[in-house]
């Protein structure tokens, strides 16, 4: 695994590296996570090194200590910046949370205190959220003269609904866990420093699967949710009929009748 300035990579606590479960752990906490361009630097040159990975079966993105998991992009960084150094900060930023989106393997945020901002349209991205519950959510771009641009318009749209997603972001308001969990945004709530625990345990009910299904499922709910159902359940039966032919699927049906755990080897 690389060296990175804002970043750490590392397998999750408690897990040995052949278990294929690593954290990516946003390492700025003397400014609750902030994104600078080094960050977005950092994870771009992650994301594609950990896609890479053969080993890798589950991803859990959090933020180090405890006060936040990230609270979106440096603003400090950001102030006096000209508006082709915004816009080429907010494309490598762009190309980072789509990597998220688009990761090949599971990914997990794990929430502890504050979101906002960029920091809630990461953890937005990943495909399901993990949140203590005193962590904070907002989206608070309409008051800094923008708006959200990494995808939390969209991910808010389709999680929370038209009329929910635009009294969050037009009123910019902060939101509980407990909310976020109510309208479909977080999707468990644990107690407070038990965030990343929870979701390195959900990380490994992931990895009993076979790495070949749980990739084309991944794919087919994420892609097919997009469009009309007769189009996603062609995508669905397109994917399973590769599975169909895998030496897993072989595998699994005769590990199941031999009563014992199957050996996935990924093919």
């Amino acid at each position: 695994m690389g060296t990175y300035e804002t970043l750490r990579v590392e397998p999750a606590p408690g897990t040995s590296p052949d278990e294929g479960l690593r954290c990516l752990v946003l390492n700025r906490p003397e400014v609750m996570n902030a994104m600078n361009t080094q960050m977005f630097v950092d994870l771009r040159a992650a994301l594609h090194d950990l896609a890479y990975d053969d080993g890798l079966r589950v991803l859990v993105v959090t933020g180090a200590g405890e006060r936040a998991f990230s609270t979106g992009g440096d603003l400090k960084q950001r102030d006096g910046m000209t508006d082709q150094q915004w816009r080429r900060q907010h494309q490598l930023a762009e190309e980072v949370l789509l990597a998220v989106k688009d990761f090949p393997c599971p990914v997990i945020a794990a929430v502890e205190g504050h979101a906002h901002g960029g920091g809630c349209e990461l953890a937005l991205m990943c495909d399901w959220i993990v949140a203590a519950r005193s962590a904070v959510f907002s989206l608070p771009e309409v008051r800094r003269g923008i708006m959200p641009g990494g995808g939390g318009i969209q991910n808010l749209v389709r999680a929370a609904g038209a009329r929910r997603a635009k009294q969050l972001l037009l009123t910019a308001r902060r939101f509980s866990a407990e909310q976020a969990a109510q309208w479909n945004i977080a999707t468990t709530l644990v107690e407070p420093g038990q965030a990343l625990a929870t979701a390195v345990a959900e990380a490994r009910e992931v990895a009993l699967a076979a790495p070949m299904a749980v990739h084309y499922a991944k794919v087919a709910a994420s892609r097919g949710g997009e469009v009309d159902f007769h189009s996603g359940y062609a995508l669905d039966i397109a994917a399973y009929n590769v599975l169909v032919s895998s030496q897993d699927r072989l595998e699994g049906v005769r590990a199941f009748n031999e009563k014992r755990p199957p050996r996935w080897s990924g093919r």
